[in-house]
């Protein structure tokens, strides 16, 4: 028995299949050298052999195992690729996807946890997995999770959620966190934070890093004009009741747009906005951390700290430290230079 499981559907991202390979070959490599156990792993399709991947790739694959027990193997399933919400329901009533879902739907009754990101949420909604839980996706189909899903709990901004043994993540390149979670979680912290060092993954946080605003709108031309407007009236946004009165609708039609087009609430949309712009102003501006508070419409850096810790599970600290690693040197160098004349 294998401790990953990955299910493998004609399409799948191969961005996907090879950074779940590649992880936990570095962790089968760090683990050797720590002298810990190492992770093992298969992948499996509904009728093994070689499955074609997005844009020609392939992969050799097992059939899928005929267990009726979770045997204590982890099920993970990186995302499938698709161009728009439509692709994603097509896509899930093809026969080697119907298969799937019935193998997760009987391994997850059994105790097993399954682990999918980005698309791939949807084939652990048609298995009945994501019912009364937090999920997530990859934003731009989180509106339609949301709609498919009405008792779920869907956190289209965040990478990770995670819901008893019930695990999914964002978009593609989000497959990187949830290898590193199931690593901490099932071979320990010294292992996953190995490998993330090792493969330059530490970087990266358990919440979206900001989604652009102008992308917020999915192509509703009324929630696009609504963004331009919070964009442009920041610091000082006019009350969702104002908002609406301008649009020339009620709070509740503006409500049922935002949330058709991006999952969210009204209010959560201007937060992702406002932490967008605080973002933007710590990595790139001279501003104290208070400054950027007042620019983005808070009273004070507490304020805006509390926020970028619950939308986005970081603070404004390490945002503008991590802008600093990743300067170029001669910048930084010129940039310290300039401080110390002044």
């Amino acid at each position: 028995m294998k401790d990953f499981e990955i299910l493998v559907l004609e399409g799948t991202n191969p961005s996907g299949v090879a950074m779940t390979r590649d992880i936990l070959e570095a962790a089968r490599l760090f683990a050797a050298r720590l002298g810990h156990a190492s992770p093992t792993w298969s992948f499996h399709s509904p009728s093994g052999g070689p499955v074609r991947l997005q844009g020609g790739l392939s992969i050799e694959t097992q059939r899928l195992p005929a267990r009726r027990t979770s045997q204590g193997a982890v099920i993970v399933v990186p995302g499938l690729w698709v161009e728009n919400a439509q692709a994603i329901r097509d896509r899930v009533v093809r026969e080697d996807a119907v298969q799937v879902i019935g193998y997760i739907r009987r391994r997850a009754k059994a105790g097993a946890t399954v682990a999918a990101s980005c698309s791939a949420a949807f084939l652990l909604q048609a298995a009945g997995l994501l019912e009364g839980r937090r999920a997530t996706t990859t934003w731009w189909l989180a509106p339609e999770l949301s709609r498919l899903a009405p008792r779920t709990h869907v956190e289209g901004s965040r990478i990770l959620c995670v819901d008893g043994p019930v695990i999914t993540a964002g978009a593609a390149f989000a497959q990187s966190d949830v290898m590193l979670y199931l690593l901490r979680r099932h071979f320990g912290a010294a292992l996953a934070e190995g490998v993330s060092r090792v493969l330059l993954l530490h970087e990266r946080s358990e919440s979206a890093q900001f989604v652009v605003p102008s992308m917020l709108a999915s192509g509703d031309a009324l929630v696009s004009r609504l963004t331009k407007r919070v964009e442009a009236a920041l610091p000082l946004i006019p009350s969702v009741a104002e908002l609406a009165r301008e649009l020339r609708i009620s709070e509740r039609t503006l409500s049922r747009h935002v949330r058709h087009a991006t999952g969210m609430g009204t209010n959560a949309m201007i937060q992702s906005i406002r932490v967008h712009r605080a973002r933007a102003l710590l990595r790139t501006s001279r501003m104290t951390i208070e400054q950027v508070a007042l620019a983005v419409g808070y009273r004070d850096s507490t304020a805006l700290r509390r926020l970028m810790q619950k939308a986005v599970g970081t603070t404004p600290g390490r945002v503008r430290a991590t802008a600093s690693v990743t300067e170029d040197p001669r910048r930084r160098r010129a940039r310290t230079t300039r401080k110390q004349a002044d």
